[in-house]
């Protein structure tokens, strides 16, 4: 590490202050200013206003880590958690208002989305990918155990789902002409693709925060 570098450093730890998660944000940005270097060439003199160019002011960034405080990871958490359950929910209430009421619009939504399940299975994979994202850029290296508790409670509905339909706890009919061995051997690789879907947009996103 440089003269220069050190000054940038010194002056983002100042500024950092007491944030719970200084070592792992300092630690982030040296590695990315790290592996600035090991890319391209950047004369000492003008290495401190290269990193203020490209990273913004110590001031700047300490600044965007203290307003990201009131993002809890524990928020985070539930909130994605929620999110999943509603679509969760809302599938579930499409489906018994399509099999038991048979009302018209439900009919009408029901008979569209059939015709494009691969689609939606492609949304939902995205979903998760935007979830790792999310928690990579806002939580960094800290995001790690997060997007895993977060997967692990969003994924227990789609499992017991996946359950109640394979032992026929959930009538089969409610799902024709969808459902098939073949489907259902497809929505199983769909899921367990989502869990490193989710860690590859974690990697961007913590990449990006830095």
């Amino acid at each position: 590490m440089t003269l220069k570098d050190q000054r940038f450093f010194l002056e983002l730890s100042e500024e950092i202050g007491n944030h719970p998660d200084k070592q792992e944000i300092l630690a982030d940005y040296e590695m990315h200013v790290y592996e600035m270097l090991q890319e391209e060439s950047i004369d000492d003199k003008n290495l401190y206003s290269e990193l203020v160019k490209r990273l913004g002011t110590p001031q700047e960034i300490a600044q965007i880590w203290k307003q990201e405080t009131t993002i809890t990871p524990k928020k985070t958490q539930w909130l994605f958690v929620l999110i999943n359950a509603g679509i969760f929910i809302g599938g579930a209430l499409l489906t018994l208002s399509y099999n038991i009421f048979h009302w018209n619009w439900a009919e009408l939504l029901w008979e569209n989305l059939i015709n494009i399940p691969f689609i939606i299975m492609l949304l939902y994979i995205l979903f998760w990918g935007l979830i790792g994202y999310e928690i990579g850029k806002e939580f960094g290296h800290g995001g790690y155990r997060l997007l895993q508790k977060t997967f692990l409670f969003s994924i227990v509905p789609n499992i017991l789902f996946m359950y109640l339909i394979i032992f026929k706890i959930i009538p089969y009919t409610w799902f024709q002409p969808l459902l098939s061995f073949r489907f259902i051997v497809v929505c199983i690789v769909f899921t367990a693709f989502l869990y490193p879907v989710s860690m590859v947009g974690y990697r961007w996103g913590k990449k990006v925060s830095v």
